[in-house]
């Protein structure tokens, strides 16, 4: 009887494990709170609304990413999971109907332009660049 309830422990004990390892995800980018980052004037900010579990918003985080990184110091990277408690808030927020969802603030947190869809990253570009990043 020991046995069985010392095997039937480590069963558990196990899927446990496998659970919590399974429902990990890897962080997206642009969800870092770094001070520098809380202290920068941006001339836009650039928020994707979508969920890490969605094929298309999958797509679009290496062009969250590169936009990030060639325009660090002009263009703050926002991403809201909406299919989260966190993030949902957000979905009701900006109205979102659809993911992914792209919504452009000026420097002054003025929405001016949004896009819905997968969004390639020349196009994106040439929206950031209408506020004058370069």
């Amino acid at each position: 009887m020991n046995t069985i309830k010392k095997n039937l422990s480590l069963t558990l004990i196990s899927f446990l494990f496998f659970g919590i390892s399974c429902n990990s995800q890897p962080k997206p980018v642009g969800t870092n709170n770094d001070q520098a980052a809380k202290e920068t004037k941006y001339k836009v900010t650039f928020i994707e609304l979508g969920s890490v579990r969605c094929i298309p918003c999958q797509q679009m985080q290496p062009i969250m990413k590169s936009v990030e990184e060639k325009y660090a110091t002009q263009v703050k990277v926002v991403f809201h999971d909406v299919w989260t408690e966190a993030g949902a808030p957000y979905a009701q927020k900006y109205g979102i109907e659809a993911i992914p969802t792209q919504v452009f603030l000026d420097e002054n947190g003025q929405e001016y332009f949004r896009h819905v869809g997968f969004f390639p990253e020349e196009e994106l570009v040439k929206v950031l660049q209408q506020k004058g990043v370069k």
